[in-house]
């Protein structure tokens, strides 16, 4: 009995018959312990309820087992997505998080941040927020002078920095390709705002798609928006305007084009004989619209798990901001879903 209190490292050695040291290897997964010590360990400690003090095994091994993570735009499903994957990986991997949201994309004072998650000891640090406009200008390693990791989501590969995101070209290039093989030949475009990184990609591949097929690309062929409903009905009325002979959109997102499914119908058409329809993104919705709408599934839950799991192999390769460790950028292929809204 130990009269309500947490049972100790050297009660748990004591019962075992073993040293502190051997009962610390065991919590530590250390290879140098017989199997049948380390069974006889295991059991001790199941039998007594003893849990390892995260502090101590903190100061032991000279890490908080705590990964910063800088976020914005949680009200857009890609930012959630990616939080929501790097929140389950942690929990997988043994780690704590520290949160910040950004209360703007475009902050550029970022030292601060940087400061006060490393004042909390932090192992590493995941840079979880879209590349919008300029707003990766600073992304500079040197003049950070970080003695810890960083892996950013949601930008442009770039030489020395580890990044994870989707293949936002390939995934457009992937819709295009789909909608030329059905038959349509005057593919409108909704893009999303173009100062987001994502959104350029994606057009661009609208592009090459036309281009390469020996098609013309005019701007009166494309309107932007920005990712909401409301703006892809307000879109879709312009490009209407604009290209009164178009057969099909690829729009920049699911959201707006629920908007433009809404829009074409009020206008007689019908989906897809008059009008195809591609998305991007594949939210849990999009199969129930109507008619189901085909679409580019990215994984962005995939690119929270692989931004986690790539900070940890920098924290235990010995990452010293020395820049000796290896960094690489992670492009995860997206899948096309096809569905009624393109299908002639």
């Amino acid at each position: 009995m130990n009269n309500g209190k947490r049972p100790t490292i050297k009660q748990v050695a004591k019962a075992a018959g073993v040293s502190t040291q051997t009962v610390s290897r065991v919590i530590n997964e250390r290879p140098d312990v017989a199997p049948e010590t380390r069974e006889r360990i295991l059991s001790t400690i199941n039998e007594l309820g003893y849990q390892p003090s995260a502090l101590a095994r903190s100061l032991i091994q000279q890490r908080s087992y705590t990964l910063g993570v800088v976020t914005a735009g949680l009200k857009h499903i890609g930012p959630s997505r990616t939080l929501s994957g790097i929140t389950s990986a942690a929990e997988e991997a043994g780690y704590s998080l520290l949160l910040k949201e950004l209360p703007r994309y475009d902050t550029e004072d970022v030292v601060p941040i940087f400061q006060a998650l490393q004042s909390r000891h932090v192992d590493g640090i995941i840079w979880a927020v879209p590349e919008v406009g300029e707003n990766r200008n600073w992304v500079d390693k040197q003049s950070l002078d970080l003695k810890i990791p960083i892996v950013y989501t949601a930008m442009e590969p770039k030489q020395n920095i580890s990044t994870v995101c989707i293949d936002n070209y390939l995934g457009g290039r992937m819709a295009m390709a789909h909608l030329l093989e059905q038959g349509y030949r005057h593919i409108g475009h909704i893009s999303g705002p173009m100062d987001w990184w994502e959104a350029r990609q994606r057009m661009l591949a609208w592009k090459d798609g036309l281009r390469e097929y020996g098609l013309h690309v005019w701007d009166e062929h494309w309107v932007e928006g920005n990712w909401s409903s409301a703006s892809g009905a307000l879109a879709f009325e312009k490009l209407f305007e604009q290209y009164p002979e178009m057969d099909s959109i690829f729009v920049g997102n699911d959201q707006m084009s629920l908007a433009v499914i809404q829009a074409a119908c009020q206008k007689g058409l019908k989906v897809p004989r008059d009008l195809g329809i591609v998305g991007f993104d594949n939210i849990p919705e999009s199969a129930f619209f109507c008619p189901p709408i085909t679409t580019v599934q990215q994984d962005q839950y995939a690119v929270g798990k692989v931004a986690l799991e790539e900070t940890i192999k920098l924290i235990e390769s010995g990452w010293h901001g020395s820049g000796k460790i290896e960094t690489r950028s992670i492009k995860l292929a997206p899948t096309l879903v096809v569905r009624e809204s393109s299908l002639r």
